[in-house]
């Protein structure tokens, strides 16, 4: 039985004002804010941040971030630290993206320097991978995932807190809002093999420790097929975390079909 505490994050991407963020933490129903069996986590725009961090100050649910700059100050316009996120009682941030890869040609190299920042600072990091379908229908895309965790950990000297505090989330592109959901045992061969390439690393107990989440339109209709494989510990969640209802009936499920 895994000792894993299983996380259901939502990535609201780029919803949400402030009004919109305060309407929907009110309308969650008080046993999700409450529920402690599951790491719940909104990563919300930045500009809703601060207007979060008063109302889930005495809620179960984490703050996340979407992104991170590595440097912790300087002439960087446009760009928020580490730091700056900690004050905000940010306690996760989201690393690598498949959106910030695609869009804002966010590297390997700049992902790593990201996750270090964000360790540094006391942040928790989720670092993203995943592939294309045009890269998966070609073949060979495992060697791809397994070389986004090898750089994007590239010296890390792993601890027993960072083996608490780093999460992984597998993200196959094409099954990003786009109503397609990676077929579960397809997932979890895949997250095995990135917890092979953990152990591979850094040794059996870090890759047994380490939680491995599941992102690509998940939805409350298929947590709970996901929750029972064995290398799923969680979702990383898009649509379906923006309506307080629906992310409400993912925290719920996640905490009954969680290990």
């Amino acid at each position: 039985m895994s000792q894993r505490k299983p996380v259901m994050a939502g990535n609201w991407k780029m919803h949400k004002t402030q009004i919109e963020a305060q309407a929907f933490v009110e309308a969650l129903p008080k046993a999700a804010l409450n529920e402690d069996a599951v790491e719940a986590v909104i990563c919300a725009p930045f500009t809703s941040l601060s207007t979060l961090q008063n109302l889930l100050k005495d809620s179960q649910v984490s703050l996340g971030a979407q992104n991170v700059y590595h440097e912790p100050q300087g002439a960087y316009t446009g760009e928020i630290s580490a730091g700056m996120l900690t004050a905000l009682g940010v306690s996760y941030v989201l690393i690598g993206h498949s959106e910030r890869r695609e869009y804002f040609q966010e590297n390997d190299v700049l992902l790593n320097l990201k996750l270090k920042a964000a360790l540094e600072a006391g942040l928790n990091p989720i670092l993203c991978c995943g592939e294309s379908l045009a890269e998966r229908e070609a073949g060979g895309f495992e060697a791809k995932i397994l070389r986004q965790i090898e750089l994007g950990l590239s010296g890390v000297q792993m601890s027993p807190s960072y083996q608490q505090r780093i999460l992984i989330a597998y993200e196959p592109i094409w099954a990003i809002g786009t109503g397609k959901t990676c077929d579960d045992t397809e997932a979890n061969r895949i997250l095995g093999l990135i917890r092979q390439q953990i152990a591979r690393m850094y040794g059996e107990d870090t890759a047994k420790a380490m939680r491995l989440l599941y992102g690509g339109s998940v939805k409350p209709s298929t947590v709970a097929s996901q929750m029972a494989q064995p290398h799923i510990d969680g979702g990383l969640v898009g649509g379906a975390s923006l309506e307080p209802a629906s992310f409400a009936e993912l925290i719920r499920l996640c905490a009954e079909h969680g290990r």
